[in-house]
């Protein structure tokens, strides 16, 4: 079997397509069943975030491989096939585990460093784990996905290479909003607005309690916000981000939620809007804009949508009064120089951990086989040491014993060197033969080793593993 990632990304694809191809938690859990039915599959996880849908699968056939995830994954995406296809990028084997790695380290972020998507490759996993669509392929690469990305924002100054999503949209409209009396921000100039100036003292609404939006409910508590206001579709959910935000020894903001459909009634009080919801129509039309912003001049209205599809119609940008700041806009500002040392010391990271990586699944290749030389080995000597004691019926137990153990350490040191030297051999590139020349050199039963393999596997079965 082998790991293929097929998907598409801001890199790949317009917003418009992603927007289009954003996938709900719902038809994410639909296309991994769908996935581990298909004949190529044995293993699939899904990473679905605002700017990236991409499926993984361990399959046993590159090219039918290829068919069926890209098939699969325009099905459920509600996208034609002959559509998608031009923005669909393929990654196989070393090159897709180099690729998730990169993803984990914030390489491929719209903004460069980004630590958010670490906690996006765990929620994919624990998905994949409560599905059971993770076997141990999959939960080694995306465990050993969040260690590098660890890995790279310890060791490393990526973090400075660039802002979260958030912050970075946040600090668009910080350097653009109008000021109150019309003329352009200080953003305009080369002194820009920082977002704390900017926020203090507004009134904020946040929309959604997911992630991404209780990132946003924090950031902007920590600016300096008057007021928050939460509106979700689940109300329990909106109270719980505001108990956190008004918890004793935070930030000290007031906050309230509220249903989501109280959302555009708050709009006339609010001066920053920031909405990221799963819904897959407008939570805000720009007409309820437009009433909302009516004889406000003094007061502009500053809009950023993180969601995918869209929570805020794109015509609200030619209103007068507002400043909207999307995932497309995000998209063409953040040609921001991060800072190349940084990269490059976690591009080399990324480098060392794909060999180690593919290393290790090398070698795990070849335990099976060797375990199931070493068991072969004790039944040799089971039967042999068993033998002797019909034949020497009157060989004491003591005596027995040691031979018993004699036999045993003879056959351990004779095997000992070639297993630990093919298991050397095996963790090398072009290594996976050996385990082929280990079971025809011994005549090891096929039935055996595959045994093994599934006993191995099935440790991986527990939806808690790998979890913190």
């Amino acid at each position: 079997m082998s790991l293929l990632v097929v998907g598409l990304s801001h890199r790949s694809a317009p917003v418009s397509v992603l927007e289009r191809a954003a996938l709900s938690a719902e038809a994410q859990a639909k296309l991994l069943q769908d996935t581990l039915a298909a004949e190529p599959a044995a293993e699939a996880a899904v990473l679905a975030t605002c700017n990236r849908v991409e499926l993984y699968a361990d399959v046993d056939k590159f090219h039918a491989g290829v068919a069926e995830l890209s098939t699969l994954l325009a099905l459920h995406a509600g996208v034609g096939l002959e559509e998608l296809t031009p923005y669909l990028y393929v990654h196989y084997e070393d090159r897709a585990v180099h690729h998730l790695f990169s993803v984990a380290c914030g390489l491929d972020s719209m903004v460069v460093g980004e630590g958010q998507i670490l906690g996006q490759i765990k929620d994919a996993l624990a998905r994949s784990q409560d599905l059971h669509t993770a076997g141990r392929l999959l939960n080694d690469l995306f465990q050993s996905a969040l260690r590098v990305g660890k890995r790279a924002h310890s060791e490393t100054g990526i973090d400075r290479a660039g802002q979260s999503l958030v912050s970075f949209g946040l600090a668009q409209l910080a350097e653009s909003t109008p000021a109150g009396d019309g003329t352009p921000g200080e953003g305009a100039s080369q002194n820009a607005t920082s977002v704390e100036d900017w926020a203090k003292g507004k009134r904020a609404l946040v929309i959604g309690a997911g992630s991404m939006s209780s990132l946003a409910a924090a950031t902007l508590a920590r600016a300096g916000v008057a007021e928050i206001a939460v509106a979700n579709r689940t109300r329990a959910r909106a109270e719980r981000l505001v108990e956190i935000l008004t918890q004793p020894g935070g930030t000290g903001v007031a906050a309230r939620a509220l249903p989501i459909g109280e959302a555009t009634d708050e709009l006339p009080r609010a001066d920053i809007v920031v909405s990221c919801t799963g819904a897959t129509g407008l939570v805000l039309p720009a007409q309820a804009i437009e009433e909302a912003t009516t004889g406000r001049a003094a007061r502009p209205l500053a809009l950023l949508d993180l969601a995918m599809p869209r929570d805020i119609d794109a015509a609200a940008h030619r209103l007068d009064h507002v400043r909207l700041v999307d995932i497309e806009s995000l998209a063409a500002a953040s040609a921001d120089a991060p800072m190349a040392a940084d990269v490059e010391r976690v591009q080399h990271i990324v480098a060392q951990e794909v060999d180690a990586f593919g290393a290790a699944q090398r070698a795990a290749h070849i335990t099976p086989t060797v375990v199931a030389l070493r068991t072969m080995a004790a039944d040799v000597v089971a039967a042999e040491t068993a033998r002797l004691h019909g034949r020497l019926p009157g060989l004491g137990e003591r005596e027995f014993a040691e031979i018993t153990q004699t036999v045993r350490r003879v056959v351990d040191k004779l095997l000992h060197a070639p297993t630990v030297r093919v298991k050397q051999l095996a963790s090398e590139p072009g290594g996976a033969g050996y385990a082929d020349a280990l079971r025809t050199l011994f005549d090891l039963d096929p039935q055996t080793v595959a045994a093994v393999s599934r006993a191995d596997a099935s440790s991986t079965d527990d939806p808690n593993r790998g979890r913190s």
